[in-house]
Protein backbone atom coordinates (compact mmCIF):
# COMPACT_ATOMS: atom_id res chain seq x y z
CA UNK A 1 0.00 0.00 0.00
CA UNK A 2 1.57 3.26 -1.07
CA UNK A 3 1.66 6.26 1.19
CA UNK A 4 -0.36 9.30 0.09
CA UNK A 5 1.76 12.23 -1.03
CA UNK A 6 2.51 14.82 1.58
CA UNK A 7 0.48 18.00 0.90
CA UNK A 8 2.57 20.89 -0.32
CA UNK A 9 2.84 24.18 1.53
CA UNK A 10 0.76 25.84 -1.18
CA UNK A 11 -2.04 23.28 -0.78
CA UNK A 12 -1.97 23.73 2.98
CA UNK A 13 -2.24 27.52 2.70
CA UNK A 14 -5.05 27.32 0.13
CA UNK A 15 -7.09 25.07 2.37
CA UNK A 16 -6.87 27.35 5.41
CA UNK A 17 -9.94 29.42 6.20
CA UNK A 18 -9.62 33.17 5.65
CA UNK A 19 -9.28 35.01 8.97
CA UNK A 20 -8.53 38.48 7.61
CA UNK A 21 -10.82 41.46 7.26
CA UNK A 22 -14.07 41.01 5.34
CA UNK A 23 -16.66 43.37 3.92
CA UNK A 24 -19.81 43.09 1.87
CA UNK A 25 -19.54 43.51 -1.87
CA UNK A 26 -22.53 44.79 -3.83
CA UNK A 27 -21.97 44.06 -7.52
CA UNK A 28 -25.16 45.86 -8.61
CA UNK A 29 -24.20 48.97 -6.67
CA UNK A 30 -20.72 49.02 -8.23
CA UNK A 31 -22.19 48.52 -11.70
CA UNK A 32 -24.60 51.42 -11.12
CA UNK A 33 -21.82 53.73 -9.94
CA UNK A 34 -19.43 52.66 -12.67
CA UNK A 35 -21.81 53.16 -15.57
CA UNK A 36 -24.46 55.69 -14.60
CA UNK A 37 -22.76 57.95 -12.07
CA UNK A 38 -19.38 58.02 -13.80
CA UNK A 39 -21.04 58.34 -17.21
CA UNK A 40 -23.09 61.38 -16.12
CA UNK A 41 -20.00 62.91 -14.50
CA UNK A 42 -17.90 62.42 -17.67
CA UNK A 43 -20.56 63.85 -19.95
CA UNK A 44 -21.09 66.83 -17.63
CA UNK A 45 -17.38 67.64 -17.41
CA UNK A 46 -17.01 67.18 -21.17
CA UNK A 47 -19.79 69.70 -21.74
CA UNK A 48 -18.21 72.21 -19.34
CA UNK A 49 -14.48 71.78 -19.96
CA UNK A 50 -14.25 69.69 -23.13
CA UNK A 51 -12.23 70.70 -26.16
CA UNK A 52 -14.25 72.63 -28.75
CA UNK A 53 -15.32 70.67 -31.79
CA UNK A 54 -14.14 73.20 -34.35
CA UNK A 55 -14.71 72.53 -38.07
CA UNK A 56 -11.64 71.68 -40.11
CA UNK A 57 -9.79 74.64 -41.60
CA UNK A 58 -9.40 74.24 -45.35
CA UNK A 59 -8.01 76.32 -48.18
CA UNK A 60 -11.60 76.98 -49.20
CA UNK A 61 -12.57 78.37 -45.78
CA UNK A 62 -9.39 80.47 -45.72
CA UNK A 63 -9.98 81.93 -49.20
CA UNK A 64 -13.60 82.68 -48.34
CA UNK A 65 -12.91 84.28 -44.94
CA UNK A 66 -9.69 86.17 -45.74
CA UNK A 67 -9.20 86.48 -49.53
CA UNK A 68 -6.68 89.34 -49.26
CA UNK A 69 -4.47 87.33 -46.92
CA UNK A 70 -4.76 84.33 -49.24
CA UNK A 71 -3.60 86.35 -52.28
CA UNK A 72 -0.73 87.92 -50.32
CA UNK A 73 0.39 84.47 -49.16
CA UNK A 74 0.20 83.05 -52.68
CA UNK A 75 2.34 85.97 -53.90
CA UNK A 76 4.94 85.25 -51.21
CA UNK A 77 5.01 81.60 -52.30
CA UNK A 78 5.75 82.73 -55.88
CA UNK A 79 8.43 85.13 -54.62
CA UNK A 80 10.09 82.50 -52.42
CA UNK A 81 9.76 84.63 -49.28
CA UNK A 82 7.15 82.60 -47.38
CA UNK A 83 7.81 80.69 -44.18
CA UNK A 84 7.91 77.37 -46.00
CA UNK A 85 10.32 78.66 -48.64
CA UNK A 86 12.78 79.92 -46.01
CA UNK A 87 12.28 77.20 -43.38
CA UNK A 88 15.23 75.01 -44.29
CA UNK A 89 15.37 71.22 -43.86
CA UNK A 90 13.37 69.08 -44.32
CA UNK A 91 11.55 71.28 -46.88
CA UNK A 92 14.30 73.40 -48.41
CA UNK A 93 18.04 73.94 -48.26
CA UNK A 94 17.91 77.59 -47.21
CA UNK A 95 21.30 78.67 -45.88
CA UNK A 96 21.33 79.77 -42.23
CA UNK A 97 17.74 78.74 -41.56
CA UNK A 98 18.51 75.83 -39.25
CA UNK A 99 18.56 75.81 -35.46
CA UNK A 100 21.85 74.70 -33.94
CA UNK A 101 23.07 73.83 -30.48
CA UNK A 102 26.71 74.89 -30.55
CA UNK A 103 28.33 72.90 -33.39
CA UNK A 104 25.41 70.45 -33.44
CA UNK A 105 23.06 70.96 -36.41
CA UNK A 106 20.48 68.19 -36.13
CA UNK A 107 18.08 69.87 -38.54
CA UNK A 108 20.60 69.67 -41.38
CA UNK A 109 21.50 66.10 -40.50
CA UNK A 110 17.96 65.03 -41.39
CA UNK A 111 18.45 66.41 -44.90
CA UNK A 112 15.83 67.72 -47.31
CA UNK A 113 13.56 64.70 -46.86
CA UNK A 114 10.36 66.49 -47.95
CA UNK A 115 11.52 68.80 -50.75
CA UNK A 116 8.87 71.43 -51.47
CA UNK A 117 9.04 74.20 -54.04
CA UNK A 118 6.25 76.45 -52.67
CA UNK A 119 5.61 78.30 -55.94
CA UNK A 120 5.16 75.04 -57.81
CA UNK A 121 3.49 73.01 -55.05
CA UNK A 122 0.96 75.64 -53.95
CA UNK A 123 0.29 77.68 -57.09
CA UNK A 124 1.51 76.64 -60.52
CA UNK A 125 1.15 72.85 -60.38
CA UNK A 126 -2.42 72.96 -58.94
CA UNK A 127 -3.39 75.49 -61.60
CA UNK A 128 -1.95 73.21 -64.25
CA UNK A 129 -3.86 70.25 -62.80
CA UNK A 130 -7.08 72.25 -62.87
CA UNK A 131 -6.35 73.73 -66.32
CA UNK A 132 -6.64 77.31 -65.06
CA UNK A 133 -4.76 80.52 -65.99
CA UNK A 134 -3.41 78.89 -69.16
CA UNK A 135 -1.66 81.85 -70.81
CA UNK A 136 -0.45 83.33 -67.51
CA UNK A 137 0.88 79.94 -66.48
CA UNK A 138 2.69 79.53 -69.79
CA UNK A 139 4.28 82.95 -69.45
CA UNK A 140 5.44 82.10 -65.94
CA UNK A 141 6.84 78.69 -66.84
CA UNK A 142 8.81 80.02 -69.83
CA UNK A 143 10.38 82.93 -67.91
CA UNK A 144 13.78 82.68 -66.21
CA UNK A 145 13.91 82.11 -62.43
CA UNK A 146 15.29 85.64 -61.92
CA UNK A 147 12.42 87.16 -63.90
CA UNK A 148 9.84 85.14 -61.97
CA UNK A 149 11.32 86.26 -58.66
CA UNK A 150 11.34 89.90 -59.77
CA UNK A 151 7.68 89.75 -60.85
CA UNK A 152 6.47 88.02 -57.69
CA UNK A 153 8.58 90.12 -55.32
CA UNK A 154 7.34 93.36 -56.88
CA UNK A 155 3.74 92.20 -56.64
CA UNK A 156 4.13 90.96 -53.06
CA UNK A 157 5.64 94.32 -52.03
CA UNK A 158 2.85 96.20 -53.84
CA UNK A 159 0.20 94.16 -52.02
CA UNK A 160 1.80 95.00 -48.68
CA UNK A 161 1.58 98.72 -49.50
CA UNK A 162 -1.98 98.63 -50.88
CA UNK A 163 -4.82 99.84 -48.61
CA UNK A 164 -6.15 96.81 -46.76
CA UNK A 165 -3.76 94.65 -48.82
CA UNK A 166 -6.49 94.53 -51.46
CA UNK A 167 -5.38 93.26 -54.88
CA UNK A 168 -7.77 95.73 -56.49
CA UNK A 169 -5.93 98.60 -54.81
CA UNK A 170 -2.44 97.65 -56.03
CA UNK A 171 -0.74 100.33 -58.09
CA UNK A 172 0.26 99.52 -61.65
CA UNK A 173 3.66 97.93 -62.09
CA UNK A 174 5.67 95.25 -63.82
CA UNK A 175 4.24 92.19 -62.10
CA UNK A 176 4.12 89.87 -65.09
CA UNK A 177 1.55 87.06 -64.69
CA UNK A 178 1.76 87.10 -60.86
CA UNK A 179 -1.61 88.92 -60.37
CA UNK A 180 -3.36 86.55 -62.78
CA UNK A 181 -1.86 83.47 -61.11
CA UNK A 182 -2.81 84.55 -57.59
CA UNK A 183 -6.32 85.50 -58.73
CA UNK A 184 -6.75 82.11 -60.40
CA UNK A 185 -5.52 80.19 -57.37
CA UNK A 186 -7.87 82.25 -55.17
CA UNK A 187 -10.81 81.32 -57.41
CA UNK A 188 -9.79 77.66 -57.29
CA UNK A 189 -9.58 77.77 -53.49
CA UNK A 190 -13.00 79.42 -53.17
CA UNK A 191 -14.56 76.73 -55.34
CA UNK A 192 -13.01 74.01 -53.15
CA UNK A 193 -11.00 72.47 -55.98
CA UNK A 194 -7.60 73.68 -54.74
CA UNK A 195 -7.70 71.45 -51.64
CA UNK A 196 -8.08 68.38 -53.81
CA UNK A 197 -5.53 69.55 -56.38
CA UNK A 198 -2.81 70.05 -53.79
CA UNK A 199 -3.73 66.84 -51.98
CA UNK A 200 -3.53 64.85 -55.21
CA UNK A 201 0.15 65.79 -55.55
CA UNK A 202 0.90 63.03 -53.03
CA UNK A 203 -0.80 60.36 -55.13
CA UNK A 204 -4.12 58.55 -54.99
CA UNK A 205 -5.64 58.02 -51.50
CA UNK A 206 -3.09 60.39 -50.04
CA UNK A 207 -3.60 61.10 -46.32
CA UNK A 208 -0.55 63.35 -45.93
CA UNK A 209 -1.77 66.94 -45.49
CA UNK A 210 1.71 68.43 -45.08
CA UNK A 211 1.50 70.68 -48.15
CA UNK A 212 -1.93 72.11 -47.31
CA UNK A 213 -0.95 72.74 -43.69
CA UNK A 214 2.27 74.47 -44.70
CA UNK A 215 0.37 76.70 -47.13
CA UNK A 216 -2.14 77.57 -44.39
CA UNK A 217 0.63 78.27 -41.90
CA UNK A 218 2.35 80.72 -44.24
CA UNK A 219 -0.63 83.08 -44.09
CA UNK A 220 -1.95 85.19 -41.22
CA UNK A 221 -5.43 83.62 -41.11
CA UNK A 222 -4.50 80.24 -39.64
CA UNK A 223 -2.21 81.61 -36.88
CA UNK A 224 -4.98 84.10 -35.97
CA UNK A 225 -7.39 81.20 -35.44
CA UNK A 226 -4.83 79.54 -33.18
CA UNK A 227 -4.42 82.75 -31.17
CA UNK A 228 -8.19 82.98 -30.73
CA UNK A 229 -8.22 79.45 -29.26
CA UNK A 230 -5.16 80.26 -27.08
CA UNK A 231 -3.07 77.67 -28.91
CA UNK A 232 0.05 79.65 -29.82
CA UNK A 233 3.39 78.94 -28.19
CA UNK A 234 3.32 81.97 -25.90
CA UNK A 235 -0.25 81.18 -24.79
CA UNK A 236 0.61 77.71 -23.53
CA UNK A 237 -2.34 76.04 -25.20
CA UNK A 238 -2.98 72.56 -26.55
CA UNK A 239 -6.16 71.05 -27.96
CA UNK A 240 -7.30 67.46 -28.19
CA UNK A 241 -8.46 67.30 -31.78
CA UNK A 242 -11.64 65.41 -32.63
CA UNK A 243 -10.78 62.12 -34.30
CA UNK A 244 -7.04 62.23 -33.55
CA UNK A 245 -6.81 60.40 -30.21
CA UNK A 246 -4.88 61.05 -28.03
CA UNK A 247 -4.47 64.40 -29.80
CA UNK A 248 -2.09 66.98 -28.45
CA UNK A 249 -2.64 66.60 -24.69
CA UNK A 250 0.75 64.93 -24.32
CA UNK A 251 2.40 68.11 -25.62
CA UNK A 252 1.79 70.01 -22.37
CA UNK A 253 5.23 69.11 -21.04
CA UNK A 254 6.92 70.29 -24.25
CA UNK A 255 4.88 73.49 -24.14
CA UNK A 256 5.84 74.08 -20.49
CA UNK A 257 9.51 74.63 -21.31
CA UNK A 258 8.70 77.36 -23.83
CA UNK A 259 7.12 79.36 -21.00
CA UNK A 260 10.45 79.55 -19.18
CA UNK A 261 11.69 83.00 -20.30
CA UNK A 262 15.33 81.94 -20.60
CA UNK A 263 14.38 79.08 -22.94
CA UNK A 264 11.48 80.64 -24.82
CA UNK A 265 13.59 83.62 -25.93
CA UNK A 266 16.33 81.48 -27.48
CA UNK A 267 16.56 81.40 -31.29
CA UNK A 268 17.08 77.63 -31.05
CA UNK A 269 14.35 77.03 -28.46
CA UNK A 270 12.93 74.06 -30.38
CA UNK A 271 16.22 72.21 -30.27
CA UNK A 272 16.79 73.05 -26.60
CA UNK A 273 13.31 71.82 -25.62
CA UNK A 274 13.75 68.58 -27.56
CA UNK A 275 17.10 68.08 -25.80
CA UNK A 276 15.53 68.63 -22.39
CA UNK A 277 12.76 66.15 -23.15
CA UNK A 278 15.26 63.54 -24.34
CA UNK A 279 17.24 63.97 -21.12
CA UNK A 280 14.09 63.64 -18.97
CA UNK A 281 13.06 60.53 -20.91
CA UNK A 282 16.45 58.91 -20.29
CA UNK A 283 16.26 59.80 -16.59
CA UNK A 284 12.79 58.27 -16.35
CA UNK A 285 13.98 55.06 -18.00
CA UNK A 286 16.97 54.85 -15.63
CA UNK A 287 15.11 55.62 -12.38
CA UNK A 288 15.61 52.06 -11.01
CA UNK A 289 19.37 52.35 -11.57
CA UNK A 290 20.11 55.85 -10.24
CA UNK A 291 21.03 55.91 -6.53
CA UNK A 292 19.07 58.49 -4.61
CA UNK A 293 16.46 58.94 -7.31
CA UNK A 294 15.25 55.36 -6.91
CA UNK A 295 14.91 55.94 -3.17
CA UNK A 296 12.40 58.79 -3.53
CA UNK A 297 9.40 56.52 -2.74
CA UNK A 298 11.04 55.71 0.60
CA UNK A 299 11.61 59.36 1.45
CA UNK A 300 8.26 60.54 0.10
CA UNK A 301 5.92 57.64 0.96
CA UNK A 302 2.91 58.68 -1.11
CA UNK A 303 2.19 55.00 -1.69
CA UNK A 304 1.42 54.61 2.02
CA UNK A 305 -1.31 57.22 1.66
CA UNK A 306 -2.80 55.46 -1.36
CA UNK A 307 -2.66 52.01 0.29
CA UNK A 308 -3.42 53.28 3.79
CA UNK A 309 -5.86 50.44 4.59
CA UNK A 310 -3.15 47.87 3.97
CA UNK A 311 -0.51 49.66 6.03
CA UNK A 312 -3.03 50.31 8.85
CA UNK A 313 -3.65 46.59 9.18
CA UNK A 314 0.07 45.92 9.24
Amino acid sequence: MTASPKPSARTTIDSRPWRGAQREYDLFKELTVGIIVVGVLVLGLAGIAGSPDEPSVTLKSWASAAPNDFVATAASELAGTSGTATYGPPYSSTTGATQTLGPLDLQSLSGQRIPIDPARAFVTRPLGTLHLAGSALTTWNTATPATRTAWATAYSDALAKAPGARPSAVKAGNYGPAPALTAAVLAAARSGSLDGAIQSEGGFFNTDFTRSILFLGDGAYFPALAATQHLTGDQWGVMNETGNYPGQSWLWLFSFWYQVPVIGALPNADLVVVGIMLLLTVLLALVPLIPGLRSLPTWIPIHRLIWRDYYRRR
